[in-house]
């Protein structure tokens, strides 16, 4: 079992202790990530690279929860997300627009 796998387990067991699993919902777990991601950006705006660390992992904490109440595999969405993206040309401008490439 990989790594990402033993630590997503714990992260669902760790729900469950806590009454988290089955007492939340996907969408209450949206809303905390909506909080977590709010978070990040503060960090981000203040550089403050330990902060952000941090958010980062609650974010995903609560994007695992959220995926496992609806009984989805965060890695099957990555995999999905990256088939579609992965052909995708072009780049990124100093604006941080996407410039397809025709």
């Amino acid at each position: 079992m990989d790594s990402y796998r033993i630590v997503e387990l714990d992260v669902l067991r760790w729900a469950e202790q806590r009454q988290i699993i089955p007492n939340s919902t996907p969408h209450a777990q949206a809303i905390k990530t909506t909080e977590e991601v709010a978070e990040l950006l503060k960090a981000l705006s203040k550089g403050d690279i330990e902060e952000a660390t941090d958010a980062y992992g609650d974010i995903l904490v609560t994007l695992i929860i959220g995926a496992a109440l609806l009984d989805i595999d965060l890695i099957h969405c990555l995999n999905k997300a990256y088939g579609v993206i992965k052909d995708r040309k072009g780049y990124l401008t100093k604006d941080g627009i996407f410039v397809k490439a025709e």
